[in-house]
């Protein structure tokens, strides 16, 4: 008996869970998946629907914990994610980055695991000094835990994830009320560091002519700027309200389960990184502000969570969350109109990816904690 209670969410804590946000981002993925199949077939949508289930599973276990008492063990999850992104340093590398771990016909990721256990360790040592960022000797400690892994992950080089992670620790830093001196500092040194990386070979060739091409405008349309000028002709192409044509779906499904074809502008990597030309071709302007409206609810929800929590450590992890959604929806969808580099960072829950569901549902599991838990004080 003890262990089926311990199974089952307490009534109280079930009654402070934000089911507005987990049903926002369900639905999400939902969209997403669909988009995923019309792009490719439907073996990639299954196997996200089957993430999807297993990453729920996930959430429900982190809810049943209480987020405060993980505290206690944050270093150990921190420094077990920092030696596996020394060991992943010496696996073969694919397309030009050793960053994944092979197990059978799939792959481990350590950098996707990485931006959570750095959020966790920074808000851990902002707990431990009651927020006093602006302390030197403060700021130089917890920027040492920021730092590693990020410094890690760019020898990989995993340069996506690496961003990501950077602006995670920003949007902490920023709530935190680090001085705006500082913050503008951290955002030159970025600047300068970019600008001495593209003259150097240190970057995958295929990172070098991105930004350059961003930067300089440089590139052609049958070259390095191939996927974006077919990503603009898809989102162009959908107009206001898309191409979308259910009549002809539901005659390809009563054919075939396989796959989708009644779509014309094809883009590279069109189930990942460029899932949002495929959305805006199907349903248009008003698929796209729909998307951004179920992620504007995601958004208000974790900032919320964060303004109630009680402790630094709580709002941390949701400022964190919040900072991850944020920059991956506007870089992912800015790169897809030429706004913004083209980069690896995936749109959270609508591009294809196993372990980017999962790590991004753990997130919110986390979030969703921090908010049922905000009644309670152990700290």
């Amino acid at each position: 008996m003890n262990v089926l209670k311990a199974l089952i969410i307490d009534r109280k804590d079930l009654k402070e869970l934000d089911f507005g946000m987990l049903l926002s981002a369900v639905a999400i993925l939902f969209y997403g998946v669909f988009n995923i199949y019309t792009a490719t077939n439907f073996y990639y949508a299954r196997l996200q629907l089957i993430w999807l289930v297993l990453s729920l599973g996930v959430v429900y276990v982190i809810l049943l914990m209480d987020y405060r008492k993980v505290y206690k063990i944050v270093d150990l999850f921190y420094w077990i994610i920092i030696i596996l992104l020394v060991l992943v340093l010496f696996t073969s590398k694919v397309k030009g980055a050793a960053g994944w771990f092979s197990i059978g016909s799939r792959g481990f990721q350590p950098a996707e695991f990485a931006k959570l256990t750095t959020m966790m360790m920074v808000g851990k040592e902002l707990q431990k000094v009651d927020g006093n960022i602006n302390n030197l000797r403060n700021f130089m400690k917890v920027t040492f835990y920021a730092a590693l892994p990020m410094i890690l992950m760019m020898l990989q080089p995993e340069m996506g994830i690496t961003m990501i992670t950077f602006f995670i620790v920003l949007g902490i830093y920023f709530a935190a009320g680090l001085s705006l001196k500082v913050i503008f500092a951290g955002f030159g040194f970025v600047a300068m560091s970019v600008i001495i990386v593209l003259q150097t070979n240190f970057l995958p060739a295929h990172w070098s002519a991105r930004l350059t091409s961003f930067l300089f405008n440089e590139g052609s349309e049958l070259g390095i700027n191939y996927q974006l000028s077919r990503s603009v002709i898809s989102i162009g192409s959908g107009q206001v309200s898309g191409k979308f044509n259910f009549g002809q779906f539901l005659q390809d499904m009563t054919v075939s389960t396989q796959s989708s074809t009644q779509f014309f502008n094809r883009v590279p990597e069109n189930h990942t990184d460029f899932i949002f030309s495929v959305l805006a071709e199907n349903f248009g302007l008003i698929g796209g502000i729909t998307l951004l409206l179920l992620y504007g609810i995601l958004l208000y929800r974790m900032i919320r969570i964060a303004k109630k929590s009680e402790d630094i450590f709580g709002s941390t992890i949701a400022v964190g969350v919040f900072s991850s959604f944020l920059f991956s929806i506007l870089q992912n969808v800015g790169m897809t109109m030429g706004l913004m580099p083209i980069s690896g960072i995936t749109l959270p829950l609508v591009s294809y990816g196993g372990s980017s569901v999962l790590t991004t549902f753990i997130a919110i599991g986390m979030v969703l904690n921090v908010g049922m838990k905000k009644k309670t004080t152990l700290f």
